[in-house]
């Protein structure tokens, strides 16, 4: 079985994450959406949030598991015998930092892949900070998130310009 890992914050999950997550379904027998742990950044949604908010948009996809995560993650893919992590590139500027974390990755396991997908074009613009900016002013991001979460993010950041 080949698995793979699609890391990141998904704080808030968005579209663009889905339509990673479900490309890489395409090329791996199993896909662990492992969602990071990041001291340097302060997320809207717990880990626990974000990990429920996953697994809701992904309940129907039985080849994907939906995780939290600590750590390095050159080890924990070796730990879950995982061949490659999957990352979306939606410009070159993102091309740069994952190109660097790629060689770190490989130099600490050298039987880690990196495959990259690039978005596709309506999903190019699409981040998550995005999603809590147009959030936090009251604007409509029904086109940005996974309806099955839609009302939780505008729960958690629709205040009137104020987030909760």
């Amino acid at each position: 079985m080949k698995t793979a890992i699609c890391p990141g914050s998904f704080d808030p999950v968005t579209l663009g994450h889905m339509d990673i997550i479900n490309r890489a379904r395409k090329i791996f027998d199993h896909v662990i959406v492992a969602v990071l742990v990041n001291p340097a950044k302060h997320p809207a949604f717990t880990l626990e949030e974000r990990i429920e908010l996953l697994k809701r948009c992904t309940a129907d996809m039985d080849d994907v598991e939906v995780v939290g995560f600590d750590g390095l993650l050159a080890d924990y893919a070796r730990e879950r015998g995982a061949i490659a992590i999957v990352r979306g590139l939606r410009a070159m500027s993102d091309f740069e930092y994952e190109f660097q974390m790629s060689l770190f990755n490989k130099k600490l396991n050298p039987d880690l892949e990196t495959v990259y997908l690039n978005t596709t074009a309506e999903n190019m613009f699409l981040s998550s900070s995005g999603v809590k900016q147009i959030a936090c002013f009251g604007g409509d991001i029904s086109n940005f998130v996974p309806e099955v979460i839609l009302s939780d993010i505008e729960r958690r950041l629709c205040a009137g310009g104020k987030q909760t």
